[in-house]
C-alpha cells in the first residue's frame, strides 16, 4: 500500500479512538477501517471534503453507515468472497466441537482429572443423519452446506430468496420460506446472514423456543442476529443442548454467564483468521483503492440495496 499511496497507518496494536478517527476522516482521501472502527452518521458528518472512499478491510459493513456515506458522496467497498472457505471451515469445527464435547474433554486433560475411558463418558452426538438449518444461504452458507453434506447431514435453509435450482440441486437442500418452519426442523442451526436492521434478533426468544431441546446453535456471522440473553437463559435451563459462538451481540463484551456453561464453545472472532484470508483481504482493499484512484468504480462497491 505504501508503494502506491501516501499512507498514514494507525498505531500498531490498538484501534483508533473516536477522536483519532475524526482526524483521519478530515485529512484522508481514502479511509481503510476494520470491523472495530464504527463509522456512524455523526462521525461521517465530521469528515473532510477530501474523503471519497471507505475501503473496508473485511466483508461485513454493519459498522459503517453506508447510506449516510453515499449521501455525502463517499463510496464504500469491502472484501467479499475471500473469507468464504475459512469461515465455513470454522462453522464445521464449531459443530464438531459442541456435538462431540471436545472442549469438555480438553478441559479434563488440561486439568489432569481424566479418569480413563468409560462406556458413558463424555457421550456426544454424531453429525451424520442430523438436519442442518442454515440461516443465510450466501457464499458461506453454501460452502458450509457442501461440507455438511460430506458428513452425511441433511441440508435445510432459509434465505431472503430461494436459490436457483443449479445451486440448490447439488446440495440437495430444502428451502424454508418461513424461518419458524426451519428452526423447528433443525438439529443444528448455523447463522450465516449479515447483521442488518431486518436481521437484528432474527433468532429472538420466541424462535429459539421453537428449536428442539436437543438442538445446537452455531454462529460465525454476527452476534446481533441472536438474542444473546435469551440464548443464555435457554442454555442454562437445558432448553437447548449447546452453542458454538465466534461472534457476540456486544462485540468483546461476552455475556459472563455464557463462559460458565460446559456445553458452550466460545471463540474470539477467528472464523476468517488464516494467513491466506488476511493477505487476500489486503489485496482486495488495494484493488478497490487503485481502481478508484484510476477513476473507475471499485469492483467491490457496497450499495444500500445490498444490505
Amino acid at each position: 500500500m505504501a508503494e502506491l499511496f501516501d499512507v498514514h497507518p494507525a498505531p500498531e496494536g490498538a484501534p483508533l479512538d473516536r477522536e483519532a478517527l475524526i482526524a483521519a476522516l478530515q485529512e484522508a482521501d481514502i479511509l481503510v477501517p476494520t470491523i472495530t472502527d464504527v463509522i456512524d452518521a455523526p462521525l461521517l458528518g465530521a469528515a473532510g471534503d477530501r474523503l471519497r472512499l471507505i475501503a473496508n478491510y473485511g466483508a461485513g459493513v454493519d459498522h459503517i453507515d453506508v447510506a449516510t456515506a453515499r449521501q455525502r458522496g463517499i463510496l464504500v467497498s469491502n472484501t467479499p468472497g475471500v473469507l468464504t472457505e475459512d469461515t465455513a471451515d470454522m462453522g464445521m469445527a464449531l459443530m464438531l466441537a459442541v456435538l462431540r464435547r471436545m472442549t469438555e474433554g480438553m478441559a479434563k486433560m488440561q486439568e489432569g482429572v481424566w479418569e480413563g475411558w468409560a462406556p458413558e463418558a463424555l457421550l456426544g452426538t454424531r453429525l451424520g443423519g442430523k438436519t442442518l438449518g442454515i440461516l443465510g444461504m450466501g457464499r458461506i452458507g453454501q460452502a458450509l452446506a457442501r461440507r455438511a453434506r460430506v458428513f452425511g447431514m441433511d441440508i435445510h435453509y432459509h434465505n431472503r430468496r430461494r436459490l436457483h435450482e443449479g445451486l440448490e440441486g447439488p446440495l440437495e437442500a430444502t428451502f424454508h420460506e418461513r424461518l419458524d418452519s426451519m428452526v423447528t426442523t433443525a438439529d443444528v442451526i448455523s447463522v450465516n446472514c449479515p447483521h442488518t436492521p431486518s436481521t437484528f434478533h432474527l433468532l429472538n426468544a420466541r424462535r429459539l423456543k421453537l428449536m428442539k431441546p436437543t438442538a445446537v446453535i452455531v454462529n460465525t456471522s454476527r452476534g446481533e442476529v441472536i438474542d444473546e440473553n435469551a440464548l443464555t437463559r435457554m442454555l442454562r435451563a437445558g432448553e437447548l443442548a449447546g452453542a458454538g459462538l465466534d461472534v457476540y451481540e456486544r462485540g468483546r463484551g461476552v455475556n459472563p454467564r455464557l463462559r460458565e456453561l460446559p456445553n458452550v464453545v466460545l471463540l474470539p472472532h477467528m472464523g476468517s483468521a488464516t494467513r491466506e484470508a488476511r493477505l487476500e483481504m489486503g489485496e482486495k482493499v488495494l484493488i478497490n483503492m487503485q481502481t478508484f484512484a484510476d477513476g473507475h468504480r471499485p469492483p467491490d462497491l457496497v450499495v444500500p440495496s445490498m444490505l
